[in-house]
């Protein structure tokens, strides 16, 4: 029986990223090594970040204890910013410099061929450019990968990549004309999926794919709307929130569908909510990520052994 190809798949969610660390934290602890088994880390926004490190060797309690630790900084905003870009009408609500100055102390100039693990992690280029003629000149989802090959990104800088798939609109400025990968792929699941199976990289197939894809917590959301009668001004408030979690969504429903058992979610509801940015739930998010049912996922990755003669099920991680 060849061995299965296993794929870790980190959602976007700002600052819930903790959330994400912590319960990788508590997963290592429990299965020991089960991170060591990862073929392919696939991130989006602070997905990506997380994907990037975990890729790069670091475990998930540095993980944590830099959103701990540095959170405050990256997510730091000022009274004269906020009265220079009209709250953050006409400004990002937060400089980039303090992120990418935590992302170069972890990274430095590494680049992701450097790594000593494959990665994907999602961002969104905002022009395809002049510079190679192609049909259309547009914007497009970009995935980037350190897969040896012609279309291969190894010569890109980590540091880069990451402040490339976390810009996150009106949070964060654009960074080297791309925005937070989280506008397209905030659940990267099903690319990873598509990354594993192309032929020229990933070349696995299908029944040997297994993936573990975690979120950042899900926070209750809904409109208690039937005929009305919107414009653009009564839903701009819903409208990027309405993008990805419907992204994210669809990627969970499809990676059900084409992995079976292979699959497993693990995106527990928030008792609260607590938006991306919001760092004064920082104690909140380690208690929940403390208090987190694991059980389903521990199964998931350590199911008990099938009887030699009965046909291939999933055997688990570990």
């Amino acid at each position: 029986m060849p061995p299965y190809y296993h794929v870790l798949a980190l959602d976007g969610g700002g600052i819930r990223g903790l959330l994400t660390a912590i319960l990788l934290q508590r997963l290592e602890a429990a299965r020991p090594g089960f991170l060591a088994k990862v073929d392919l880390y696939a991130g989006a926004s602070t997905g990506g970040i997380l994907a990037l490190g975990l890729a790069a060797g670091r475990t998930p309690t540095e993980a944590r204890r830099l959103y701990e630790e540095q959170g405050q900084a990256v997510f730091a905003d000022t009274p004269l910013d906020n009265l220079r870009d009209l709250g953050h009408a006409l400004g990002a609500q937060y400089s980039q410099a303090p992120l990418k100055r935590v992302l170069t102390e972890q990274f430095g100039n590494m680049r992701l061929g450097d790594l000593p693990h494959k990665v994907l992690i999602a961002a969104f280029d905002l022009d395809n450019g002049p510079q190679h003629p192609a049909p259309l000149r547009t914007w497009k989802p970009k995935f980037f990968h350190n897969y040896p090959g012609p279309d291969s990104d190894a010569d890109e800088r980590v540091v880069d990549v990451a402040l490339r798939t976390s810009a996150a609109p009106s949070f964060f400025p654009l960074y080297q004309g791309y925005i937070d990968g989280g506008v397209a792929a905030g659940n990267p699941s099903m690319a990873a999926v598509a990354q594993a199976l192309e032929p020229n990289t990933g070349r696995q197939a299908l029944g040997d794919v297994t993936l573990l894809s975690v979120g950042t917590g899900r926070n209750s959301h809904y409109l208690n709307a039937l005929d009305n009668d919107w414009g653009w001004l009564q839903w701009a408030p819903h409208l990027i929130e309405i993008m990805l979690d419907g992204n994210s969504g669809v990627a969970d429903y499809e990676c059900r569908q084409v992995l079976g058992e292979r699959y497993h979610r693990l995106n527990p509801l928030l008792p609260e909510r607590i938006n991306l940015d919001d760092v004064s739930k920082v104690p909140r998010l380690a208690e929940i990520g403390t208090r987190v049912t694991l059980e389903p996922t521990l199964d998931w990755l350590h199911p008990e052994p099938e009887p030699q003669a009965a046909p291939r099920r999933f055997a688990g991680w570990v």
